[in-house]
């Protein structure tokens, strides 16, 4: 019996040689329908995250951004409005997930990438599994909450019925130098305050 088409490798074992299929989700479908990596679209995209990410600095939050792009189109484009809302979770991924499930009637998003210009954080990743998306790219580590692999990983958390797909550094040193001049802009407004 031939295996299927899309087995990506051959493995043995217990003696037998035996297709390695792809990870696949509950639905039989695999993990990631998003199509192959472009690195200019990337670099695109990611130019669209930075600039709106300015937004939330010039309004006080941290420079964070991200866009939601399906078939190369922008669904969705957001930054970070924690200190605007007064909303903890209105983080820029999880404002470009609604958004992006407003656009396209469905909260299941397997076809859509999304670029964003710093790691993800727990809650961002986990509502990224939870929507399917096929894909991220994100500019910047965050070592102190990120949750695509530089504390924890919750995209491709073996456990889970869904990993992201995951591309990192895309304009990282921009995107890192924005958020420490954000973050030395606001040590000297404090310690202007404090005098």
């Amino acid at each position: 019996m031939e295996p299927p088409g899309d087995v990506t490798a051959r493995e043995e074992v217990g003696g037998l040689d035996t297709p390695v299929l792809p990870p696949r989700g509950h639905l039989g479908v695999p993990f990631s329908s998003v199509g192959s990596p472009d690195a200019l679209a990337d670099e695109q995209f990611m130019r669209l995250a930075l600039v709106s990410g300015e937004a939330a600095s010039a309004a006080g939050d941290m420079p964070v951004g991200a866009v939601a792009v399906r078939n190369g189109e922008v669904i969705a484009r957001t930054f970070n409005m924690k200190e605007a809302t007064g909303d903890p979770t209105a983080h820029a991924e999880m404002l470009a997930l609604r958004d992006a499930s407003r656009a396209l009637g469905r909260w299941r998003l397997p076809d859509v990438t999304l670029y964003c210009t710093l790691e993800p954080c727990m809650m961002c990743a986990g509502a990224m599994v939870l929507a399917r998306i096929g894909r991220l790219v994100f500019a910047t580590r965050d070592p102190r909450t990120g949750a695509a692999g530089s504390v924890f990983d919750v995209l491709e958390h073996p456990t889970l019925n869904h990993r992201v797909s995951v591309t990192q550094g895309v304009l990282a040193d921009e995107s890192a130098e924005r958020l420490r001049e954000f973050a030395r802009a606001l040590r000297s407004r404090k310690r202007r305050g404090s005098q």
